[in-house]
Order: C-alpha cells, then structure tokens, then sequence
C-alpha cells in the first residue's frame, strides 16, 4: 500500500487524473483564484512522485506529468480504508448510514436498489 496522500495532493492528482497528461501550466489553470505558485506544485509533485504517484516526461526543460495509480483503484483503497476506519470493514453498516444520512430522494434509492439487484444477479 502506497503513503496516503495528503488533501492538497490528492486535490493536485484528480486535477492529473482529469488532464491524464499535464504540464505545469497546464495543472495550475486548473484551480480557481488565487491560484497556487508554481513552486507550490513543483513541491506537491516532488512528493507525489516520492510517494510513487505520478512520474513524468521531459521534454527540453518541461516535464510533463501523468498518474501512476489509476484513480479508481486510488478510489477502491480510500473507501476500504474508511470502511475500516468508520464502520468496523462492515459494508452493511457502511450501506445503513449512507442511505439514511445522505438525503437521498426515493429516485435515488430505487436506482441504488437497482444497482444491487443487478451485482447480486451477476454473483448468482
């Protein structure tokens, strides 16, 4: 298991994951005002590639960046870890708590029952 991003990290890496392949320039037009300085997400990819998330390719004095990790198996790690954390590795527990703290209307909920009619389907 690879070291946890950090928030300002892991909002640099779906900023990546959106562009696949990003110069620098190309990453910081992706936040808001005021946006981050340059040396700023220098240090942020520096870690990140530490960490084993990101490399890059030169080109002339440009590097340009692309993810190591696919962001749905980044998306797989998170949520066991805060099914781990949050609700003992119980996905019931999990599926109890989403559905009656989330606001979620009755449309909603039909589609979520429908999504598991079919994964319970496929295991049949």
């Amino acid at each position: 298991m690879k070291i946890k991003l950090s928030k300002t990290e892991e909002q640099l890496m779906r900023h990546l994951w959106d562009l696949d392949k990003a110069y620098m320039k190309d990453l910081i037009d992706q936040y808001d005002e005021p946006k981050p300085a340059n040396t700023t997400i220098a240090t942020l990819l520096k870690r990140m590639q530490e960490k084993g998330y990101v490399a890059y390719n030169a080109h002339g004095r440009n590097r340009e960046y692309y993810t190591l990790v696919d962001k749905s198996d980044y998306s797989k790690t998170e949520f066991q870890v805060l099914l781990k954390n949050f609700f003992g590795n119980s996905t019931g527990q999990f599926a109890s708590f989403f559905t009656r703290n989330s606001d979620m209307s009755q449309e909603e909920l039909e589609e979520l029952r429908n999504i598991i009619d079919q994964e319970i389907s496929k295991k049949k």
